[in-house]
């Protein structure tokens, strides 16, 4: 599975289990209801989403310019830290509006989700591409015959 159809399917997938990991979290660290924090869970989850196909889009261009193809331990980690990175600096003032906190205690809160997803998302991203394989941007190269 290759180009949009693969970002869709993905993106599906892993929001959906974000939107209900989240959800639970942040109720969790808040003490506000589920139905607050399921709303800056969609919140955060269509951010995410916007920054997912902008990340994935760039990424997958860099990557294809690589010499060395594949996705290695250090390529799935660089991929990681750099969407959640990214990731942090948008969410953060949501948290702070949304849950009506200070920057600091959401920025404490979006780092302690963003613990659980780093994780995640190396998990999610290698069983993704076991799933389904790699995407053009990471296969090897055809040997001619």
């Amino acid at each position: 599975m290759q180009g949009l159809k693969r970002r869709v399917v993905y993106i599906s997938l892993y929001e959906g289990i974000a939107i209900v990991v989240a959800s639970a979290g942040l109720a969790l660290m808040t003490g506000q209801s589920a139905g607050h924090s399921g709303v800056a869970a969609v919140m955060a989850s269509v951010i995410a989403v916007l920054w997912n196909l902008s990340f994935n889009a760039l990424f997958e261009r860099w990557e294809s310019r690589q010499k060395v193809r594949g996705r290695s331990l250090r390529r799935r980690i660089a991929h990681a830290i750099g969407f959640e990175g990214g990731l942090v600096a948008f969410l953060v003032p949501v948290f702070a509006w949304w849950l009506d906190v200070s920057l600091w205690q959401a920025l404490v809160m979006d780092l302690g989700l963003v613990v659980f997803f780093l994780v995640y998302t190396f998990v999610f991203n290698w069983a993704f591409d076991v799933v389904f394989g790699l995407p053009a941007s990471a296969a090897a190269a055809a040997q001619p015959a």
